[in-house]
């Protein structure tokens, strides 16, 4: 998993929790970078989820909601960092439909060996779109995020459920309904 993923976490967490929970959650982890990140390095996801395990422990919330509250940070440093990129969008279904097909043949270019999850289209309208999640991470809850901020960053507004295909989230359907205004 690449760094930038570890270092906007870890600058999450002190923004919403304080230093000393990062403090915390880095040494009850025992990890084997001992939390020394750099957003370029490569880092195992086994870090993470240990991370992710000891805040939930710290602040009674779900492994996935922390995650969604993640997504949501971590899409104002996909805006700020690869902001080119989304204003080649006009829809956030069409943003969202072009994940695999485009976004992450982008951001190879830049980390060729990131590890990131597969995403088709299973359907897709002007008002609908429905796709499928793979990924042994299990991050769903991020990708929700994710969608979500896309379609407030578009000034508009979706329903969007998920379904676990698989019961340990690896394989998810999100489907997309563009909410009229």
């Amino acid at each position: 998993m690449k760094g930038i993923v570890f270092t906007e976490f870890l600058s999450l967490v002190e923004d919403k929790f304080g230093l000393e929970t990062v403090d915390e959650i880095i040494q009850k982890s025992e990890l084997p970078s001992k939390g020394i990140y750099t957003s370029i390095g490569t880092y195992d996801f086994s870090e993470m989820l240990s991370l992710l395990v000891h805040l939930s422990e710290k602040t009674s919330l779900s492994i996935d909601d922390l995650l969604y509250t993640y997504a949501e940070h971590f899409f104002g440093v996909l805006v700020n960092t690869y902001g080119e990129l989304l204003s080649r969008y006009k829809d956030p279904i069409e943003m969202l439909a072009s994940i695999e097909n485009h976004i992450h043949v982008e951001v190879r270019k830049i980390y060729p060996d990131a590890e990131l999850p597969t995403f088709t289209v299973l359907e897709k309208t002007t008002d609908k779109l429905v796709l499928e999640y793979m990924s042994s991470r299990a991050m769903y809850s991020f990708g929700l995020g994710l969608m979500h901020k896309t379609f407030e960053h578009f000034n508009q507004k979706a329903e969007i459920t998920l379904d676990k295909i698989k019961s340990d989230g690896s394989k998810v359907n999100y489907t997309i309904v563009k909410i009229s205004e």
